[in-house]
């Protein structure tokens, strides 16, 4: 099954019994919630505790997301939701404290802004990477594996075209041919995802947006 753009996806999850839905939302949130909580640090258990809360938190409210464009992303939506349930569970760790002789609660929670644009920003970031890494997986098994290795090599890594060529036995236009094609369907294939493809207009990728797929 196609995977339904970002706005379909997320009306469809007000009908709770939407397994599919559901577990389509996980599938591309959970890695990016999970990774940014880490970063405000979160050890491994209480990172994932917090996407638990945060898609309990997503269940409770989506009946009040707006999909009007006008109103915000809901991408920008769920980042409060995120950011409001690590203030919660950290203030719970206060005082509660488990004493694991990690970094102090108090500390992470003075560390955290009361406005924080740059963590939405990080976010924003975070998602295109995870829209990236989640259409590689899906497009990979469309191309051989030379058309794959010249994309990535080229694309990914940052390697010079000739130097790939040679090693794959292609002629540099042939790379260059490889590595739009498999740009192209990674875009279509974000697109279902986020209006913001990461791609820029000569078709190259954007640095960081296929960063660590």
């Amino acid at each position: 099954m196609e995977p339904t753009t970002r706005r379909s996806l997320v009306l469809r999850l007000r009908n709770l019994d939407d397994e599919a839905a559901w577990k389509e939302f996980i599938e591309i949130y959970e890695p990016l919630v999970y990774r940014i909580a880490r970063r405000k640090g979160l050890q491994e258990a209480d990172a994932r505790d917090l996407c638990q809360d945060v898609f309990r938190g997503v269940a409770s409210a989506i009946e009040r997301w707006d999909p009007d464009p006008a109103k915000g992303k809901f991408r920008s939506w769920l980042f409060r939701i995120a950011r409001n349930m690590l203030v919660n569970f950290l203030v719970r760790e206060r005082r509660q404290p488990r004493g694991s002789g990690r970094t102090s609660v108090q500390e992470l929670l003075e560390a955290l802004p009361a406005v924080d644009s740059d963590g939405q920003a990080e976010f924003a970031l975070e998602f295109k990477r995870r829209a990236f890494r989640w259409a590689a997986q899906r497009v990979r098994n469309e191309f051989t594996e030379s058309t794959w290795q010249a994309f990535w090599q080229t694309g990914v890594q940052n390697r010079p075209v000739e130097e790939v060529a040679g090693e794959l036995g292609m002629s540099a236009g042939a790379v260059y041919v490889a590595r739009s094609r498999v740009l192209a369907r990674l875009r279509d294939r974000v697109e279902q995802l986020t209006e913001d493809t990461g791609l820029n207009a000569g078709g190259e990728a954007d640095d960081g947006a296929l960063q660590d797929l």
